[in-house]
């Protein structure tokens, strides 16, 4: 998602995404350090239920990149209308926080940095968490960036509409294939 905005819309939009993707690990971040992200890994129906959720959202926006991604006008040079910088902080957002594995991978990754006779364990998680994303977030940013830079082509209309369908797939395969992963 942050590389092909980058490349098709430019860096305002990857870097949009990548921010999108930051907000969207505070909320996993915030879970694990008040313990959620523990009932998430224990209750095996509140994992299948954001899993299921997680995959149906991918569909979703495969589906959305297919339908807006139609074939320019005849003789037309400009790309398919692309997607305003609020849709693509939701769509980095809504990603990250329907995943369950993000939920998990800090669930089992911070605990392992904090002391375990530490007065304040959730204020731990919580600077840990803050130290980790905002490290994600600068790589985010400058793979963005990098895209953006040598994605001029992937603004050409016909190349746009292509990756955009391909793009498209590849999240309604990644939503199909979480859906029915036995994790």
């Amino acid at each position: 998602m942050l590389n092909g905005r980058s490349s098709t819309q430019g860096w305002p939009a990857g870097a949009t995404a990548a921010l999108g993707i930051g907000a969207g690990i505070f909320v996993h971040i915030a879970a694990a350090a008040i313990g959620l992200s523990a009932i998430l890994a224990a209750s095996a129906t509140a994992f299948a239920a954001i899993k299921i959720a997680g995959a149906i959202y991918l569909v979703y926006v495969g589906i959305s990149l297919l339908c807006s991604s139609g074939s320019p006008a005849r003789g037309a040079s400009t790309a398919p209308a692309p997607a305003s910088l609020r849709t693509i902080f939701l769509q980095g957002f809504l990603t990250n926080v329907l995943n369950p594995k993000v939920a998990l991978f800090f669930l089992a990754f911070l605990p392992q940095f904090v002391e375990p006779g530490a007065p304040s364990k959730a204020l731990a998680f919580l600077f840990l968490g803050v130290v980790f994303n905002l490290n994600g977030t600068l790589w985010n940013l400058l793979v963005a960036w990098s895209c953006a830079r040598i994605g001029g082509a992937a603004r050409h209309a016909v190349f746009s509409t292509w990756f955009n369908r391909c793009v498209g797939v590849l999240f309604i395969w990644l939503g199909v294939k979480l859906a029915f992963s036995r994790d």
